[in-house]
């Protein structure tokens, strides 16, 4: 049975959706998935946001979601981890380093190994090639400044937005994004089995 862990800030909003949606549509789709969420920066046992949960009862999904915060226990326990932004991502790299291969943006690995994926991919070995001649006091050339920037035009956008603090309008949409991912997700995760 695969884990899957989605994580965003608070684990309130965005991952609670992903969670509730991923069941409801992997049940739907006959596939035998264990899901929880998490947040980088939340309390424990606190309420979802009451927008999340009427959109959860009104897609027939669970919205008996307690927040959590991520903990190394999840983090091993997880066999994929999706993640709402990029930052939560580098987050969670950077405290768990061998959550490493199986931590993704939600929206990277609904994408597959197309080419936007290889384009991220540059993107992030470019960013983090640079950061570091940053850190060491080099300069950065304008041929990298300029494949950084192509990049940045290359590629897809991989953020779930936030509609923490929003209407049930704002909700709705972000809700519909991450559905729209979790279509792509389990169409890959039925192509790899």
């Amino acid at each position: 049975m695969l884990r899957i862990l989605f994580v965003c800030t608070g684990n309130t909003c965005r991952s609670p959706l992903a969670e509730g949606l991923m069941r409801k549509l992997a049940r739907d789709a006959g596939m035998d998935v264990e899901v929880r969420s998490a947040g980088v920066y939340a309390a424990n046992g606190g309420p979802i946001s009451s927008n999340s949960a009427q959109i959860l009862r009104e897609k027939g999904a669970s919205d008996a979601i307690r927040s959590s915060s991520v903990t190394s226990d999840v983090v091993q326990w997880a066999d994929l981890i999706l993640t709402m932004t990029f930052s939560h991502k580098n987050a969670l790299v950077q405290h768990y380093p061998d959550s490493v291969s199986k931590t993704y943006t939600l929206k990277e690995y609904a994408i597959g190994e197309g080419s936007a994926s290889h384009i991220q991919q540059e993107r992030e070995a470019l960013i983090a090639e640079l950061s570091l001649k940053q850190a060491l006091g080099h300069e950065i050339t304008e041929a990298e400044k300029e494949r950084y920037y192509e990049l940045e035009q290359l590629a897809p956008g991989v953020d779930i937005s936030d509609p923490f603090g929003g209407s049930l309008e704002l909700y709705r949409k972000t809700a519909a994004e991450i559905e729209q991912e979790i279509q792509k997700l389990i169409k890959r995760l039925h192509q790899s089995q």
